[in-house]
């Protein structure tokens, strides 16, 4: 992607986050990028595909700033609590990912051609949790019982709902981490010590 373009999408996701999807005008935001109104038109052909390439810039940053960094390979249920916490933390990238996300979402219960963008947006991070809770559970660190595609649908779900929770003030950072913690013992199960996961030859209990 080119240097422009991704000074035009930072520009539309502050803009978004600030002033919601029907405060973005494409003169202001060619202001707030230092651009040509002319170029934001020639990369992305209108309102229309520049929402859907911001929504597309947000889903990718997201997935920088949640990629676990001292999670080994060897622990996907780790890698996925991590992952989900990482959405929740006080960090200007993530409160202006997450707001943009919001008002995005909301717009698109009148807009058809961004709900479909959405949507599939939504389907990546559904399956790739997902995918984390079947390694977990080829690990032993997550029932074989957990239904992973249901899982993940719900634990996604809860963070969308916990982010604008602590991002509108109705509950405290710390609070709305905690009940993530908590959804996912429910969700996946108490997490076993290291010497009882699948394959371990540790004492078993009398």
């Amino acid at each position: 992607m080119s240097e422009r373009r991704i000074l035009i999408l930072q520009a539309a996701t502050r803009v978004i986050a600030r002033r919601g999807v029907r405060g973005l005008r494409v003169e202001e935001l060619a202001e707030e990028a230092g651009v040509s109104t002319a170029l934001i038109y020639y990369h992305f052909g209108g309102r229309a595909g520049l929402m859907r390439h911001t929504l597309e810039f947000i889903s990718t940053r997201a997935e920088r700033y949640t990629e676990p960094e001292a999670c080994p390979e060897s622990d996907p249920r780790g890698h996925l609590e991590e992952m989900l916490l990482l959405e929740l933390q006080d960090a200007p990238d993530v409160v202006e990912n997450s707001t943009a996300w919001g008002e995005l979402r909301a717009t698109s219960v009148f807009d058809p051609a961004l709900r479909e963008a959405l949507r599939e947006s939504t389907d990546e991070w559904i399956d790739y949790a997902a995918g984390l809770i079947r390694q977990a559970q080829e690990a032993g660190t997550v029932a074989e019982s957990v239904v992973a595609g249901d899982a993940a649908e719900r634990l996604t779900a809860l963070v969308e709902g916990l982010s604008e929770r602590w991002l509108s003030g109705s509950a405290a950072l710390s609070r709305v981490r905690d009940v993530l913690r908590g959804a996912l013992e429910v969700e996946l199960g108490p997490a076993p010590s290291p010497g009882r996961r699948k394959g371990s030859k540790g004492r078993r209990a009398p």
